[in-house]
């Protein structure tokens, strides 16, 4: 079933240079899903949200909700946000802070008048939900920044409205407290099984958490697709760089094929069933080093030759290599362990085909 349908919704903010912050875009959630629009700032994915939430009024499209129109710039509807039986998770909790834990979870139970005994029962079912019943008593002010948000959670799950929308509602949280709410969040969808769209930044999260996944750009959506999909496959060069795919290469075809760091040797017949030009990304994690002159470790790769260590960089679990190679930085990711290299040193580098990521005009043709 259809929760939620956006048709051809587009958002504008007039001023000297009107800005498009939602262009065209057309999307459904299925009843238990969750969306996730990920996106950086300024993309539109908070504007989206908040259409679809009626606190932003776009000027064209539609918005359904279980098939019945919530707003429709044709026919003027625009359902206000508490008529539209929506929860809301926003980034800095907003909770009252005069109220306890349990008036604030049952407050917009009190807004749709529902009784006493129910109002009740269902906070401290909510409560129980996201591990907090013990604080029903207490106030914000007596709070984590973790515990606060779990209650704006269960306020926003109390009502039980057709669909929750969070705005990007970890990213005030440190990162150790996000990790651990990332995961009691995927829990509670599970438990719960309820329709969500979530609008985040970070990537990791929206793996973790998306039934689907929404790369927007430019008020666009630019890839539509399963986790695993948008992360294997970037649907376009925007998609691969915003995924932090540094490593890209221009590609031309004479008798061979030349890339701006210099002549790709090896096996190439992956890009012999193009014409180009192309543009190659590689992940980090997938370019190999040798010493310099040397075939590379892996038989069948292809590799570029004439590399040079620019940096070492530790970060913990990896080992970053910076390497210039005919003037253009690669990145190499290895795991921490001795490091064979260091700066100054001359290197080849190396991948294999099907690690490879091939554009034309800007679109995926390989991958």
């Amino acid at each position: 079933m259809k929760e939620l349908q956006v048709e051809k919704l587009v958002k504008r903010y007039p001023g000297r240079e009107q800005v498009v912050a939602v262009d065209r875009v057309d999307v459904e959630v299925a009843a238990g899903e969750m969306l996730v629009l990920l996106g950086p700032s300024g993309c539109g994915k908070t504007t989206l949200l908040r259409c679809v939430a009626g606190l932003e009024e776009a000027q064209e499209g539609r918005i359904l909700l279980e098939g019945k129109a919530v707003f429709d710039s044709g026919s003027g509807l625009n359902q206000p946000t508490h008529l539209r039986d929506i929860g809301m998770v926003f980034q800095n909790y907003s909770l009252w802070p005069h109220m306890s834990v349990q008036r604030n979870v049952e407050y917009p139970l009190r807004a749709r008048n529902v009784g006493a005994a129910e109002r009740v029962a269902r906070s401290r079912e909510v409560l129980d939900v996201v591990q907090c019943g013990h604080l029903a008593d207490r106030y914000p002010a007596m709070l984590s920044g973790g515990q606060q948000q779990r209650i704006a959670l269960a306020r926003a799950l109390a009502p039980r409205p057709k669909i929750m929308l969070l705005d990007e509602p970890l990213s005030n949280l440190d990162a150790l407290l996000r990790v651990e709410l990332r995961a009691h969040l995927r829990a509670i969808h599970r438990e719960v099984g309820f329709t969500g769209i979530y609008v985040t930044h970070d990537q990791i999260e929206a793996f973790n958490l998306g039934t689907r996944v929404a790369v927007m750009n430019a008020g666009r959506i630019e890839q539509l697709d399963s986790a695993n999909q948008v992360y294997e496959r970037p649907a376009t060069e925007y998609v691969a760089r915003f995924l932090g795919i540094r490593n890209a290469l221009a590609l031309t075809r004479d008798a061979g094929w030349n890339t701006d760091a210099g002549r790709l040797e090896g096996n190439l017949q992956v890009l012999d069933r193009h014409k180009g030009p192309l543009r190659l990304f590689v992940r980090p994690q997938l370019l190999h080093l040798s010493a310099a002159g040397t075939a590379p470790l892996h038989p069948g790769h292809m590799a570029l030759q004439g590399g040079r260590v620019v940096d070492v960089l530790y970060s913990g679990s990896e080992v970053d290599y910076v390497v210039d190679v005919g003037g253009v930085s690669l990145f190499v990711t290895n795991p921490v362990g001795p490091s064979p290299y260091r700066a100054g040193d001359t290197v080849t580098v190396s991948f294999a085909g099907e690690h490879a990521l091939l554009y034309a005009n800007g679109v995926l043709v390989k991958g």
